[in-house]
């Protein structure tokens, strides 16, 4: 067995750990974590169930974050140790494990690179993404449902937790539009990259001539707003109407009017809420997102006022920013990064840290 030598790959990798750690700030975290274990500690914690979950869900954000750091310390020194071992006793099996244990830190690192380059005001909020079924009839509904399930499998894939709030569906097939929060760190900053027009061009199952079609689906990514945001939606500015839930069944599923529908009559903002059972909770869901989404809106809108005053009134990119080919070969490229893979199967399942990496990458180097 020829001798491995993986020091530049070590040597590097070290390097790039302690500007990552640095970037992290390791000691700010541990503080943040005793302060918020305190704050967890108190007993009378839960009489503020809101506060309560804010605290716990911080705390295990943050524990989770200082884990992933601190383990890539140990395994980069237990990584030396295994190419010694395999070294002298010229072991092929060990070798092999030796290999794969540099590309999986290697991967570790190059994620956790990214998530340094996510400094903006709301990178670190959890996300509320917001699907809708554009121009291409059923089958438009039919690749936003497929949308949704790789959104959601992408969560399950990294243990994110991930809620469907509201669900529309289509007549035929698949969905009008749903919107989904998924509460992870950085959940804002790593899925803003996904926000665009989506296309699918595939042979449509839906068509009785077997012909290609094209169909289109938008993707929303908006920070979930916090408690300490001042947002202030005067009850003069909304209307608000209920109606019974819609879709597959189950108990308290369309017998009461618990669904809540939030019109922001000065933009036109809709909000839809009818994943709680009551009616209360699902306005307070609604306001929440409504507010999220406004949030938003002033911080684009003061965006372009500085870009006009810069004289910037470019776009940031097209129509559509990725494209999922399934017919008559089989890719999904970003438009924008030319990142590309050849397996669409896996990216519907999920398989999106490729095309997010590159998606964070590139936003940098624009704003650059």
């Amino acid at each position: 067995m020829d001798e491995l030598d993986f020091s530049e790959q070590i040597a590097a990798l070290r390097s790039t750990f302690a500007d990552i750690r640095s970037v992290v700030g390791v000691e700010r975290l541990t503080a943040e974590i005793a302060s918020l274990s305190e704050q967890a500690g108190v007993p009378d914690l839960w009489d503020d169930t809101e506060k309560a979950q804010k605290i716990t869900s911080d705390l295990s954000h943050r524990q989770a974050e200082l884990a992933k750091i601190t383990s890539i310390q140990s395994r980069l020194d237990d990584l030396e140790i295994m190419v010694e071992l395999a070294n002298e006793e010229s072991d092929a099996a060990a070798a092999a494990d030796a290999r794969t244990e540099l590309e999986s830190i290697q991967k570790l690192l190059g994620e956790l690179e990214v998530q340094t380059l996510l400094n903006g005001e709301f990178d670190s909020r959890a996300a509320v993404v917001t699907i809708r079924a554009g121009a291409g009839g059923v089958d438009a509904s039919d690749f936003s449902e497929m949308l949704m399930r790789m959104y959601l499998r992408w969560a399950e894939q990294h243990n994110y937790s991930a809620t469907v709030l509201d669900t529309s569906y289509a007549e035929e097939a698949g969905i009008k539009s749903t919107t989904i929060e998924i509460d992870a760190p950085y959940a804002f900053g790593t899925l803003s990259v996904e926000a665009g027009t989506h296309r699918l061009v595939r042979m449509s199952p839906f068509n009785s001539a077997g012909k290609r079609q094209t169909s289109f689906a938008a993707v929303e990514v908006i920070p979930l707003i916090e408690t300490t945001d001042v947002i202030d939606v005067p009850e003069s500015d909304i209307r608000v109407d209920v109606f019974r839930s819609s879709g597959p069944g189950g108990q308290s599923v369309n017998t009461t009017d618990s669904a809540v529908r939030i019109t922001h009559i000065p933009t036109g903002t809709v909000v839809s809420m009818q994943n709680e059972k009551s009616q209360i909770q699902n306005r307070a869901a609604a306001m929440r997102v409504l507010q999220s989404r406004l949030l938003l809106i002033e911080r684009e809108r003061e965006a372009a006022q500085k870009k006009e005053l810069a004289g910037v009134i470019t776009a940031s990119w097209g129509d559509q920013m990725r494209s999922y080919v399934l017919a008559p070969y089989q890719m999904v490229k970003d438009l924008r990064t030319d990142y590309e893979v050849n397996n669409p199967t896996a990216v519907f399942d999920g398989d999106l840290d490729g095309f997010i990496n590159a998606g964070i990458r590139w936003r940098k180097r624009d704003k650059d």
